[in-house]
């Protein structure tokens, strides 16, 4: 696949990690109609791809993400699409203004979808704002590492929209618990990496120049794990947030570890612990 995008930078490694970008660092990284579109096609990309084994998502410049691109979308009823858009954007080609509005919103959502449906794991790396859609992309990760000008917010709330947006009702109350989280989505406030490490939303804290390596570090420790297993834990991981019972997971698991079982990574993970070595799993 060519990994030239105009809003996103995507590297994958020798090694297995994948490092994704938000690029549009003179916005603060604002979600355009261009980069829903981009990242629709990379997440669309790794749902297949087996090289990628732990992705790193990330900011260039100084903020994450500073949520949607409000100079471009049409979040006023007076502000009106550009023609040239309706052309290039299929979900803006519609002839009711709610409808494109409609659309562009399921388009956006469905990034979030992708972010848990794809077989890597992801590490969220953050410095300054991570704020609305910034703030809903950062929620959709599986661990977060920010540094200390890291800040947070639900910025849906504070434009007259609802505070539940883009998934962000869904994960919050499940990263921090719900007293915490309602009272961010309510008010749209923001809270600092401080707070963010005792909550418990991000794992910890690192100088904002070592955010890559603590994130490299980490894709690492998963590397040395089977691909298959780390695979089919992310699966299990997802099904568990809404099983409505112990027993619907257990029965989810073992089903899991019966497949782990028949692979030959397990044969290699076994053996490598009674010879005392690190295992050497296949790639793929």
């Amino acid at each position: 696949m060519d990994y030239n995008f105009e809003t996103i930078k995507f590297e994958l490694r020798d090694d297995g990690i994948g490092i994704l970008s938000l690029n549009r660092p003179k916005s603060l990284n604002a979600m355009s109609f261009q980069m829903i579109e981009d990242l629709n096609s990379i997440f669309d990309h790794l749902m297949i791809n087996l090289d990628c084994r732990v992705l790193i998502l990330r900011g260039e410049g100084r903020a994450f993400s500073a949520g949607l691109d409000i100079k471009e979308a049409p979040i006023s009823q007076k502000k009106r699409i550009p023609e040239e858009y309706s052309k290039k954007f299929f979900f803006l080609n519609a002839p009711e203004p709610i409808k494109r509005k409609m659309y562009a919103q399921w388009r956006t959502g469905q990034i979030i979808v992708k972010m848990r449906k794809i077989n890597q794991p992801i590490i969220g790396l953050i410095q300054g704002a991570a704020s609305g859609a910034g703030f809903a992309f950062i929620n959709a990760t599986d661990i977060r590492i920010a540094s200390k000008s890291a800040k947070f917010n639900n910025a849906f709330i504070k434009l007259g929209f609802s505070g539940s947006d883009l998934g962000v009702s869904y994960f919050l109350p499940r990263h921090i618990g719900m007293s915490r989280a309602v009272e961010i989505l309510y008010t749209g406030r923001f809270f600092a990496a401080e707070e963010a490490e005792q909550n418990g939303f991000i794992l910890k804290i690192v100088e904002e120049e070592q955010l890559l390596e603590a994130g490299i570090e980490l894709a690492n420790n998963m590397l040395s794990k089977s691909p298959l297993g780390l695979r089919m834990t992310k699966e299990a991981i997802n099904l568990s947030l809404d099983a409505p019972s112990l027993e619907t997971i257990i029965q989810i698991e073992n089903r899991t570890q019966m497949l782990c079982a028949v692979s030959r990574d397990v044969n290699e993970g076994i053996q490598s612990f009674f010879e005392k070595r690190n295992p050497k799993y296949p790639l793929r």
